[in-house]
């Protein structure tokens, strides 16, 4: 009999090195995004996603508190999840945070599903810091324009055992049922405004009815709204991210809506816990709080810190 040959081999040796915070080889990068590329163009805009599952908030580049939502919340293959966005911009390693899940995802696709923020855009990340971050580390703007290329084929939501829709933002007041998200032209650069945008940008608040966002895209959206949503396409809950909340989640409209951040101490100074939500074979939820990993070797962010921090952290 011939050996076992893994065929998995090099993307293993390729997460393991991810592990310790190492950058893979642009070449390295490119052939994994295109990989990439191939599977999520099979995903629907709203991807199925079967329970036990764990589901997480932004991750903003804090790759050491990446590390430890792992530690927390159980290794991929062995835990499933579902992450819902912002995995780059803001933290110190956004490259090894993005490559990462991108692997797993590769790796483990049935395992693990990462859904689209509004952060995972080319306008987004050029002034938020992954541009600068990419040529900083490579010498060039390959790998983010790899990057930025694959981000494109992200699913924009995902659904839990047609129970629980996930997305990053909120609600759109063009997008009545989930299969007008189904509908949608997803493959294209995030736009200003429409559809696509408000799934990525949009906030609950406690006013009813739609509101304009501060934020300048998507919108705000009441009680009113979650209800209606809800009852139309028989959901029980909608779980996004897109807020920070100093619990690591946070409960609005009559617990319809579960706001869940999974970066603790954003941007390295908000103080607040992170937090993942697990949802069980039976969907019952039950969620975890954690704080930031101890972090060696890496420049204070922190006000007074002395260190260098580029000007995306204020």
């Amino acid at each position: 009999m011939p050996p076992f040959v893994n065929p998995y081999a090099d993307l293993d040796s390729q997460i393991e090195a991810l592990m310790s915070c190492k950058t893979l080889a642009e070449t390295d990068v490119k052939a994994l995004c295109e990989k990439a590329k191939e599977m999520l163009a099979e995903e629907s805009n709203v991807t199925p996603v079967r329970a036990p599952v764990t589901v997480c908030g932004d991750i903003h580049g804090q790759f050491a508190d990446l590390l430890e939502l792992f530690r927390i919340g159980g290794q991929c293959p062995d835990t499933n999840y579902l992450f819902m966005g912002d995995y780059v911009d803001r933290g110190y390693h956004s490259v090894e945070s993005v490559s990462l899940l991108v692997a797993l995802k590769v790796r483990f696709r049935d395992r693990i599903t990462i859904l689209r923020g509004n952060h995972e855009s080319r306008q987004i990340t050029q002034v938020y810091g992954f541009y600068d971050e990419c040529l900083r580390k490579y010498g060039n703007a390959e790998v983010w324009k790899c990057f930025t290329d694959l981000f494109d084929y992200l699913p924009l939501t995902g659904l839990v055992e047609n129970n629980i829709f996930c997305m990053h933002g909120g609600l759109s007041p063009t997008l009545d049922t989930l299969d007008h998200i189904r509908a949608l032209d997803r493959i294209q650069e995030v736009p200003h405004e429409g559809p696509m945008c408000d799934l990525l940008w949009s906030d609950p608040d406690d006013r009813g009815g739609w509101g304009i966002s501060p934020r300048g895209a998507g919108y705000t959206f009441g009680n009113d709204i979650s209800e209606h949503f809800n009852h139309v396409n028989g959901l029980d809950l909608i779980s996004r991210a897109h807020q920070l909340v100093m619990d690591g989640y946070s409960w609005s409209h009559d617990q319809s809506v579960v706001t869940i951040f999974s970066a603790p101490n954003y941007c390295y100074r908000c103080g607040n816990m992170a937090g993942i939500m697990e949802v069980s074979d039976d969907m019952s939820s039950t969620f975890q709080k954690f704080e930031p990993a101890p972090r060696r070797g890496e420049p204070e962010a922190a006000s007074g810190g002395g260190g260098s921090r580029p000007d995306y952290f204020l």
